[in-house]
């Protein structure tokens, strides 16, 4: 068998004639944009569909005592922590203590510089859960969905925008970053998805007009 080189460099040759004849670009493709796709969007609007509407419920009996956080995960850790570690860049621990590091709030973008100034927040708020369905639920699952790492139930925060949202749902509340309202409408019908939470109608409408952003 002829040996291959000179094939190469004669297609490698021809690819370069051809590029400077028709003006083909040999540049990088651009970047993928960072929003999720309408795939992903198109999804979360089926598990919208799928959740059921009812009205809100009552906050009798109501207590953050009921929803116990945060969780041991390890020695001297716990969930925040893990969030902290997760959701942030050049982190430095004490053991595994977060003790350093810099966050970016998704909510409103402002860049947190120590682990002090982050808020650990539930994207269904403890209360917006109560209502609309962990009231009856014991309060070892009620642990289960406030310590919950698993689904994007957690994230981490400017403490202004944390407060400011408070235990609204999206037809009262949204980020102030534009940016940040697909993913937030995802992550807030993947957790009632998950945990089978009940939705009022304008919140459904505002999650709708909300997908409409990705």
């Amino acid at each position: 068998m002829p040996p291959r080189t000179p094939l190469i460099l004669a297609a490698a040759a021809a690819l370069l004639a051809l590029a400077g004849c028709k003006g083909v670009s040999l540049e990088p493709p651009a970047e993928q944009p960072t929003t999720r796709s309408t795939k992903d969007a198109v999804s979360a609007q089926k598990k919208l569909d799928a959740l059921t509407v009812a009205k809100s419920g009552s906050m009798a009996k109501y207590s953050r005592d009921r929803f116990p956080h945060w969780r041991k995960t390890g020695d001297n850790c716990d969930v925040r922590d893990s969030v902290l570690k997760r959701d942030g860049k050049k982190v430095k621990y004490s053991g595994c203590n977060v003790v350093a590091g810099t966050w970016t709030s998704f909510y409103d973008g402002q860049v947190l510089n120590s682990p002090t100034k982050v808020d650990i927040d539930h994207m269904v708020p403890l209360a917006n859960a109560w209502r609309s369905g962990a009231a009856k639920w014991t309060d070892v699952k009620r642990g289960d969905f406030a310590n919950d790492l698993d689904d994007p139930q957690l994230i981490a925060v400017s403490a202004a925008s944390n407060r400011s949202k408070g235990d609204q749902d999206p037809s009262t509340w949204k980020p102030t970053e534009t940016s940040s309202w697909c993913e937030y409408a995802q992550d807030w019908i993947a957790v009632k998805a998950k945990w089978k939470l009940t939705v009022t109608t304008k919140e459904k409408t505002a999650l709708a007009d909300m997908l409409e952003k990705c």
